[in-house]
Protein backbone atom coordinates (compact mmCIF):
# COMPACT_ATOMS: atom_id res chain seq x y z
CA UNK A 1 0.00 0.00 0.00
CA UNK A 2 1.42 3.21 -0.91
CA UNK A 3 1.59 6.34 1.67
CA UNK A 4 0.71 9.67 -0.40
CA UNK A 5 -0.61 11.69 2.45
CA UNK A 6 1.58 11.70 5.09
CA UNK A 7 3.98 14.89 3.70
CA UNK A 8 0.50 16.68 4.51
CA UNK A 9 -0.78 14.98 6.78
CA UNK A 10 -1.89 18.38 8.72
CA UNK A 11 -4.10 19.63 5.67
CA UNK A 12 -5.46 16.44 4.93
CA UNK A 13 -7.05 16.70 8.79
CA UNK A 14 -8.51 20.23 8.01
CA UNK A 15 -9.41 20.12 4.77
CA UNK A 16 -10.47 17.26 3.19
CA UNK A 17 -14.77 16.77 3.20
CA UNK A 18 -16.54 14.44 5.65
CA UNK A 19 -19.28 11.70 4.67
CA UNK A 20 -23.13 13.11 5.28
CA UNK A 21 -24.96 11.68 8.73
CA UNK A 22 -27.73 9.84 6.61
CA UNK A 23 -24.80 7.72 4.73
CA UNK A 24 -23.93 6.66 8.74
CA UNK A 25 -27.58 5.94 9.74
CA UNK A 26 -27.99 3.74 6.53
CA UNK A 27 -24.52 2.04 7.23
CA UNK A 28 -25.62 1.65 11.12
CA UNK A 29 -29.04 0.25 10.45
CA UNK A 30 -27.72 -3.03 8.82
CA UNK A 31 -25.13 -3.54 11.35
CA UNK A 32 -27.40 -6.32 14.04
CA UNK A 33 -24.71 -5.42 16.75
CA UNK A 34 -22.31 -2.61 17.68
CA UNK A 35 -19.60 -4.19 19.21
CA UNK A 36 -16.51 -3.91 17.30
CA UNK A 37 -15.87 -1.81 14.13
CA UNK A 38 -12.58 -1.39 12.57
CA UNK A 39 -11.68 1.38 10.05
CA UNK A 40 -8.97 0.61 7.30
CA UNK A 41 -6.57 2.90 6.19
CA UNK A 42 -8.04 5.27 8.85
CA UNK A 43 -6.16 8.20 7.91
CA UNK A 44 -6.70 11.24 10.61
CA UNK A 45 -9.69 8.78 12.05
CA UNK A 46 -12.69 11.32 10.44
CA UNK A 47 -14.55 8.10 10.28
CA UNK A 48 -13.14 5.98 13.17
CA UNK A 49 -14.75 9.11 15.62
CA UNK A 50 -18.25 8.69 14.08
CA UNK A 51 -18.30 5.07 14.38
CA UNK A 52 -16.95 5.19 17.95
CA UNK A 53 -20.27 6.82 18.99
CA UNK A 54 -21.94 3.75 18.12
CA UNK A 55 -19.47 1.12 18.92
CA UNK A 56 -18.34 0.05 22.01
CA UNK A 57 -14.83 -0.39 20.50
CA UNK A 58 -13.58 1.01 17.31
CA UNK A 59 -9.50 -0.66 15.78
CA UNK A 60 -8.31 1.88 13.58
CA UNK A 61 -5.24 1.34 11.68
CA UNK A 62 -3.50 3.32 9.35
CA UNK A 63 0.66 2.32 7.62
CA UNK A 64 0.75 6.75 8.76
CA UNK A 65 1.91 7.90 11.83
CA UNK A 66 1.85 11.02 10.89
CA UNK A 67 -2.05 10.69 10.02
CA UNK A 68 -2.94 9.17 12.90
CA UNK A 69 -1.13 11.43 14.74
CA UNK A 70 -3.86 13.98 13.37
CA UNK A 71 -6.39 11.49 14.88
CA UNK A 72 -8.88 12.52 17.55
CA UNK A 73 -7.89 10.14 20.27
CA UNK A 74 -10.82 8.89 22.39
CA UNK A 75 -10.93 6.17 24.91
CA UNK A 76 -13.02 3.79 22.52
CA UNK A 77 -10.32 4.34 19.98
CA UNK A 78 -6.87 2.08 19.29
CA UNK A 79 -4.97 3.55 16.99
CA UNK A 80 -2.64 1.39 15.59
CA UNK A 81 0.25 1.62 12.79
CA UNK A 82 -1.12 -1.37 10.34
CA UNK A 83 -0.84 -2.46 6.89
CA UNK A 84 -4.70 -3.46 5.31
CA UNK A 85 -3.51 -7.03 4.98
CA UNK A 86 -3.11 -7.74 8.72
CA UNK A 87 -5.34 -6.87 11.70
CA UNK A 88 -3.43 -7.97 14.49
CA UNK A 89 -7.09 -9.36 16.39
CA UNK A 90 -8.50 -12.86 16.88
CA UNK A 91 -11.16 -14.18 13.87
CA UNK A 92 -14.51 -13.04 14.11
CA UNK A 93 -13.82 -10.07 15.95
CA UNK A 94 -15.94 -7.48 14.15
CA UNK A 95 -19.75 -6.30 13.19
CA UNK A 96 -18.73 -3.92 10.69
CA UNK A 97 -15.52 -2.76 8.91
CA UNK A 98 -15.04 0.11 7.33
CA UNK A 99 -12.59 1.32 4.61
CA UNK A 100 -12.84 5.17 3.06
CA UNK A 101 -11.14 6.63 0.60
CA UNK A 102 -8.26 4.39 0.66
CA UNK A 103 -9.26 0.68 -1.09
CA UNK A 104 -7.92 1.65 -4.33
CA UNK A 105 -4.63 1.31 -2.54
CA UNK A 106 -4.88 -1.87 -1.44
CA UNK A 107 -4.02 -5.10 -2.32
CA UNK A 108 -7.41 -6.80 -2.41
CA UNK A 109 -7.09 -10.14 -1.90
CA UNK A 110 -5.63 -9.44 0.93
CA UNK A 111 -7.57 -6.90 2.30
CA UNK A 112 -10.77 -9.18 1.46
CA UNK A 113 -8.72 -12.33 3.34
CA UNK A 114 -8.41 -10.53 6.52
CA UNK A 115 -11.94 -9.03 6.32
CA UNK A 116 -13.60 -12.13 5.99
CA UNK A 117 -11.01 -13.63 8.15
CA UNK A 118 -12.12 -10.91 11.14
CA UNK A 119 -15.65 -10.47 10.54
CA UNK A 120 -18.52 -12.20 12.39
CA UNK A 121 -20.92 -13.95 10.32
CA UNK A 122 -23.58 -11.40 10.67
CA UNK A 123 -20.57 -8.59 9.26
CA UNK A 124 -20.61 -6.13 7.30
CA UNK A 125 -18.07 -4.44 5.21
CA UNK A 126 -18.40 -1.00 3.86
CA UNK A 127 -16.11 0.48 1.24
CA UNK A 128 -16.67 4.68 0.77
CA UNK A 129 -15.06 7.04 -1.21
CA UNK A 130 -15.79 10.26 -3.14
CA UNK A 131 -15.04 11.59 -6.52
CA UNK A 132 -14.30 14.98 -8.08
CA UNK A 133 -16.52 17.60 -6.57
CA UNK A 134 -18.58 19.80 -8.29
CA UNK A 135 -18.73 23.63 -7.56
CA UNK A 136 -20.23 25.50 -10.74
CA UNK A 137 -19.39 25.60 -14.68
CA UNK A 138 -16.63 28.43 -14.48
CA UNK A 139 -14.89 27.16 -11.42
CA UNK A 140 -15.21 23.70 -12.08
CA UNK A 141 -13.38 24.19 -15.96
CA UNK A 142 -10.41 25.89 -14.17
CA UNK A 143 -10.39 22.43 -11.48
CA UNK A 144 -10.57 20.12 -14.43
CA UNK A 145 -7.87 21.68 -16.35
CA UNK A 146 -5.57 21.17 -12.91
CA UNK A 147 -6.70 18.05 -12.99
CA UNK A 148 -6.31 16.76 -16.46
CA UNK A 149 -4.01 18.99 -18.34
CA UNK A 150 -1.63 19.78 -15.50
CA UNK A 151 -1.65 16.62 -13.09
CA UNK A 152 -2.98 14.16 -15.81
CA UNK A 153 0.45 12.20 -15.75
CA UNK A 154 1.33 12.72 -12.00
CA UNK A 155 -1.99 10.81 -10.95
CA UNK A 156 -1.42 7.36 -9.72
CA UNK A 157 -2.79 4.65 -11.69
CA UNK A 158 -5.07 3.58 -8.68
CA UNK A 159 -6.77 6.59 -9.40
CA UNK A 160 -8.98 4.77 -12.26
CA UNK A 161 -10.70 3.09 -9.66
CA UNK A 162 -12.25 6.38 -7.87
CA UNK A 163 -12.99 7.96 -11.57
CA UNK A 164 -14.71 4.29 -12.10
CA UNK A 165 -17.04 4.85 -9.43
CA UNK A 166 -15.62 1.82 -7.42
CA UNK A 167 -17.35 -0.36 -9.69
CA UNK A 168 -14.41 -2.06 -11.49
CA UNK A 169 -13.10 -2.84 -7.60
CA UNK A 170 -13.55 -6.73 -7.04
CA UNK A 171 -15.77 -6.93 -3.86
CA UNK A 172 -16.43 -11.10 -2.86
CA UNK A 173 -18.90 -10.35 -0.88
CA UNK A 174 -22.77 -10.46 -1.14
CA UNK A 175 -23.39 -6.87 -2.00
CA UNK A 176 -26.51 -4.95 -0.39
CA UNK A 177 -27.86 -2.14 -2.57
CA UNK A 178 -27.86 1.23 -1.15
CA UNK A 179 -29.05 4.67 -2.32
CA UNK A 180 -27.05 7.31 -3.86
CA UNK A 181 -25.26 9.82 -1.28
CA UNK A 182 -23.30 12.75 -1.61
CA UNK A 183 -21.16 14.88 0.34
CA UNK A 184 -22.74 18.84 0.56
CA UNK A 185 -20.67 21.76 1.93
CA UNK A 186 -19.94 24.87 1.41
CA UNK A 187 -16.04 26.66 1.20
CA UNK A 188 -14.87 29.69 0.85
CA UNK A 189 -11.80 30.13 -1.43
CA UNK A 190 -9.16 29.43 0.91
CA UNK A 191 -10.66 26.04 1.60
CA UNK A 192 -10.98 25.28 -1.77
CA UNK A 193 -7.14 25.68 -2.11
CA UNK A 194 -6.24 24.00 0.90
CA UNK A 195 -7.94 21.33 -0.21
CA UNK A 196 -6.83 21.04 -4.04
CA UNK A 197 -2.95 20.94 -2.22
CA UNK A 198 -3.81 17.63 -0.44
CA UNK A 199 -3.67 16.10 -3.98
CA UNK A 200 -1.31 13.26 -3.88
CA UNK A 201 -1.14 13.92 -7.80
CA UNK A 202 -0.30 17.67 -6.58
CA UNK A 203 2.40 16.36 -3.89
CA UNK A 204 3.97 14.12 -7.02
CA UNK A 205 4.35 17.12 -9.39
CA UNK A 206 5.98 19.42 -6.34
CA UNK A 207 8.44 16.32 -5.38
CA UNK A 208 9.15 16.10 -9.66
CA UNK A 209 9.67 19.76 -10.34
CA UNK A 210 10.31 21.82 -7.28
CA UNK A 211 7.10 24.03 -8.08
CA UNK A 212 3.58 24.13 -6.32
CA UNK A 213 1.28 23.66 -9.79
CA UNK A 214 -1.48 25.86 -8.11
CA UNK A 215 0.99 29.09 -9.39
CA UNK A 216 -0.44 27.88 -13.20
CA UNK A 217 -4.00 27.81 -12.40
CA UNK A 218 -3.95 29.81 -8.85
CA UNK A 219 -5.29 33.55 -10.62
CA UNK A 220 -7.00 31.93 -13.30
CA UNK A 221 -9.12 29.93 -10.38
CA UNK A 222 -9.69 33.40 -8.35
CA UNK A 223 -11.38 35.03 -11.36
CA UNK A 224 -13.30 31.95 -12.14
CA UNK A 225 -14.35 31.91 -7.74
CA UNK A 226 -15.52 35.79 -8.35
CA UNK A 227 -16.69 37.52 -5.28
CA UNK A 228 -18.34 35.16 -3.27
CA UNK A 229 -17.82 34.24 0.01
CA UNK A 230 -18.67 30.82 -0.34
CA UNK A 231 -20.06 28.21 -2.50
CA UNK A 232 -21.78 25.16 -2.32
CA UNK A 233 -19.58 22.20 -2.96
CA UNK A 234 -21.09 18.51 -3.99
CA UNK A 235 -18.91 15.26 -4.29
CA UNK A 236 -20.40 12.04 -5.71
CA UNK A 237 -20.03 9.30 -3.05
CA UNK A 238 -18.95 6.27 -4.10
CA UNK A 239 -20.22 2.98 -2.00
CA UNK A 240 -20.18 -0.51 -2.08
CA UNK A 241 -21.56 -2.01 1.08
CA UNK A 242 -21.32 -6.05 1.30
CA UNK A 243 -22.32 -9.03 3.72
Amino acid sequence: MKDNFSTQSAEYAIYRPTYPQELYDFLFALVDKKDAAWDCATGNGQVARVLAQHFQQVYATDISEKQLNEALKLPNILYKVESSDRADVPDQRFDLVTVAQAIHWFNFEAFYSEVKRTLKPAGVIAVMGYGLMQIDKKVDQVIHKLYEDILGKYWDSERRYIEEGYKTIPFPFEEVSAPHFQIKTTWNFNQLIGYLNTWSSLQHYKKANDRNPMEYIFTELKEAWGNDAVKDVHFPILLRIGR
